[in-house]
């Protein structure tokens, strides 16, 4: 079943973030940033896949409204992962479906969403589910501490 995330998934998509895109981070931040995506005006928007029988989380999309004042209002996809043991059996492919039900219902122009160039397997993904590669991109990064 898809569902939106709640804070007692914490530990699971921590878990999902480490082992399906080799994301690291600690229990207290993802719980914090779950607790504060979860209200009403974050603009955030997280879905995960549990499995019924077992209660565990075996995927998740997190997507946010993105707004320029060049383009009508999107949503951009900020995270789809599956636990590599579940890929395959339509979980990335539902947790999308939830996320253009989501954009349809806020009449989103487009969705948009970043792959890393090495993820060649997640380009022929989102390519089956009808979505075209369309720019190449190098990110910048400064860290601000």
């Amino acid at each position: 079943m898809i569902r939106t995330v709640q804070v007692k998934d914490a530990g699971q998509i921590r878990d999902l973030c480490h082992q399906a895109l080799g994301y690291d981070s600690t229990l207290e931040k993802v719980a914090a940033q779950i607790d504060k995506f979860n209200s009403p005006d974050s603009g955030h928007f997280c879905f995960v896949y549990e499995e019924d029988q077992t209660g565990h989380i075996l995927g998740y999309a997190e997507a946010e409204v993105y707004e320029s004042l060049y383009s009508d209002a999107g949503l951009n996809v900020l995270g789809l992962a599956v636990f590599p043991s579940a890929q395959g059996r339509g979980i990335g492919r539902q947790l999308m479906e939830r996320v253009e039900d989501l954009a349809k219902s806020k009449h989103s122009a487009f969705i948009r969403l970043n792959s890393a160039s090495h993820r060649k397997e997640a380009h022929l993904f989102y390519e089956r589910i009808g979505y075209e590669g369309n720019k190449t991109q190098k990110r910048f990064l400064k860290i601000m501490n």
